[in-house]
């Protein structure tokens, strides 16, 4: 039990051979005599055409597909998607939908999807958009959202919800759905907004309500675990390209060019592991995960100045959090989110590379250094994330109507499941570097693997 008398034991089903469902919580787990309703998709004529629209309730979905022949079954998920039987009538839904944390592209998709998937789908009309994250719950009005308020909103990008860090007061936040007699709630935001949610189902189930709590996570640094990859991340790293491809054009242009390019990753490199991966044009990325150096021998500056006598020209992708040791002693500061502030290592990595050929001497160098980071959250998805967050979305819808609550909606092995909320905010999802893919990409850029410095180097670690 946690403080507020919640079971906060995760609900496991066992099978044969080492078979584990880590299930999701269910409305009729602290409700008793909840009575079902048949799912109007039974009667929408879009899915007649489906022979098995329905998913059968023993579905799921196994976490790791790559096994030896006597290997347990192990984890599975429960399989997303509708069932026969609904929880909720149409004409009771009072749905709610709220964005928190950093933009990302398909913020704006994935609430049209909700809007539109309880609209037609189920025939729900009464659905509300909270206004600035968290706190729009008791400090801001809500709007109405219907499928002609966000018909086209896919096409723009960040969220027309608006968006906060912090403001996270559970019980001020439930006061708020029980008052205005909201009793589905869909909440789009990263690790630390997914905790929040996680509290506000805990209340909820708490105080008896019969209310469905479901997360779409969402973080554009690909940093969430458990999942194949949230929304967003393909369009980052797509966009994600244009700035590398300017930063070898400015670097091909000149004599001893270095483009320098800060992409994000706070704590993964995802993005700057996989743009690099898709440019070829990068000859060096630093990421959080791996330590660099930048003096003495297999350093960085040796390594630039080895790749400029090669080429004649050279781009670097180093991602937010990389570095973070060299750039300060320490930083103690947090934002909202709880999250720690960076300094900005891209501009310190500049100003050190030209500093350290300043004095060398020996060569002379033009370093650009471009920095893309807001021009990328704030772009539209591309087709693919657009088709991934409308899965997302539904798939949550789905599962709020048939009575699940305190779940995220995401891909596992490329199936849409239910997860607990503990399974994705009890670690992150981070590159690792004894990997296959971070072998891939060293090869593409042939860099060093700065894993051994030199006695009375520093290395900077994530």
């Amino acid at each position: 039990m946690d403080s507020n008398g919640v079971d906060e034991q995760m609900k496991l089903v066992q099978g044969a051979a080492g078979y584990v469902l880590e299930d999701v919580p269910h409305l009729s787990d602290y409700i008793l005599d909840l009575p079902t309703y048949p799912n109007p998709l039974q009667s929408n004529p879009a899915y007649s055409v489906v022979r098995q629209y329905f998913v059968d309730e023993d579905d799921t979905v196994p976490q790791k597909i790559v096994v030896h022949k006597d290997s347990p079954r192990g984890t599975h998920f429960r399989r997303a998607g509708p069932r026969q039987k609904v929880y909720f009538k149409p004409a009771d839904v009072r749905a709610c939908i709220v964005t928190c944390g950093g933009l990302c592209p398909g913020l704006n998709t994935v609430i049209r999807e909700i809007v539109c998937g309880l609209h037609y789908m189920y025939g729900v009309t009464e659905v509300l958009g909270v206004n600035c994250g968290f706190s729009g719950f008791y400090s801001k009005n809500t709007v109405t959202l219907t499928p002609k308020d966000v018909s086209d909103i896919h096409k723009r990008g960040g969220t027309m919800l608006g968006t906060s860090r912090g403001g996270h007061d559970t019980s001020k936040i439930v006061d708020n759905i029980q008052d205005r007699e909201i009793n589905q709630v869909y909440i789009i935001g990263g690790d630390g907004t997914q905790k929040g949610a996680s509290a506000i189902y805990k209340e909820i189930r708490r105080r008896g309500l019969k209310v469905a709590v479901a997360g779409i996570p969402k973080t554009i640094d690909n940093d969430i675990p458990v999942i194949d990859k949230s929304f967003g991340f393909d369009t980052a790293v797509e966009e994600a390209q244009r700035a590398i491809n300017a930063a070898h054009v400015e670097a091909t242009s000149v004599e001893n060019g270095i483009g320098l390019v800060k992409l994000m990753g706070r704590y993964s490199g995802f993005i700057a592991m996989y743009a690099t991966l898709a440019s070829r044009d990068v000859d060096c990325c630093l990421i959080p995960e791996s330590p660099f150096y930048l003096e003495g021998k297999g350093g960085l500056y040796e390594f630039i100045a080895k790749r400029l006598r090669e080429n004649g020209h050279m781009v670097i992708v180093v991602a937010e959090g990389a570095g973070q040791d060299l750039v300060a002693e320490s930083i103690e500061q947090q934002d909202a989110s709880g999250n720690k502030l960076l300094k900005d290592v891209g501009l310190w990595m500049s100003l050190k590379i030209k500093e350290h050929f300043a004095k060398q001497r020996k060569m002379d160098i033009t370093l650009k250094y471009i920095d893309p980071t807001y021009m990328i959250r704030a772009i539209p998805a591309n087709a693919s994330d657009n088709v991934y967050s409308t899965l997302l979305a539904q798939s949550a819808v789905h599962g709020a109507m048939a009575g699940y609550t305190g779940f995220i909606s995401g891909l596992v092995n490329g199936r849409h499941t239910y997860i607990p909320f503990n399974r994705i905010t009890e670690k992150q999802n981070k590159v690792v570097i004894t990997d296959r893919m971070w072998a891939r990409m060293l090869s593409s850029t042939n860099q060093p693997s700065f894993m051994n410095p030199p006695n009375g180097i520093t290395e900077a670690t994530s």
